[in-house]
Order: C-alpha cells, then structure tokens, then sequence
C-alpha cells in the first residue's frame, strides 16, 4: 500500500524530518510504500511544498499522521483531502507529542 506521511514540520527541531524518516522506515518494514514530504530539499515556498506533498498524497492508498499533526495548519489540510479521496487514516500510536507548533 502507497502510504503518504503527514505531520508538523515547520517550528519543530530539523522540521521533523527525524519523525518522518522513522515513520518511513518502519512502513517500508511492513512492506508498504512511503511517500515521504520531508525528503524534499530546504528552500521551496510553503506554497511549493504544499503543492507537491498534495500530488504525492493523490496517489497514495492511505494517510499516516504523525502525532501532533492537529497542531499543523499542513497536516491538517491534508488530513481534509485524504477524507474526501476516501483514503484510509493511519495516526500514529503514543503519547508522544513534538515541541513546538506550526500554525
């Protein structure tokens, strides 16, 4: 299954690409595809960005957000989508939460 990755980024320490990349992995060990946002490069516009990690989620089979995705304005509009595609919701387990926001 193509799973996109969705959660906060911005504010957060290395914008959370540390979370994304483990999310990444441990769903390639369940032998599922991850698309991955964060593997994009540093200096898009918030727009461009958007832009491609929606194309990616369009093709995906389901959604897994990370946990604090409800505090990312990102996360959340994604979230939106997956639902209207019909694409199956994944939230990650744990009490975990991220510091920081991104609103």
């Amino acid at each position: 299954m193509k799973i996109y990755i969705a959660g906060p980024m911005t504010g957060l320490p290395h914008f959370n690409r540390p979370a994304f990349r483990q999310a990444a992995l441990n769903l390639s060990f369940e032998k599922h595809v991850p698309l991955n946002p964060a593997i994009l490069p540093d200096g898009l516009t918030e727009a461009d960005y958007m832009a491609v990690g929606i194309t990616m989620l369009q093709r995906a089979d389901a959604i897994f957000l990370l946990t604090g995705w409800q505090f990312s304005a990102g996360a959340r509009a994604e979230h939106a989508l997956a639902l209207k595609l019909g694409l199956e919701v994944i939230e990650q387990k744990g009490d975990h939460l991220p510091s920081g926001r991104d609103e």
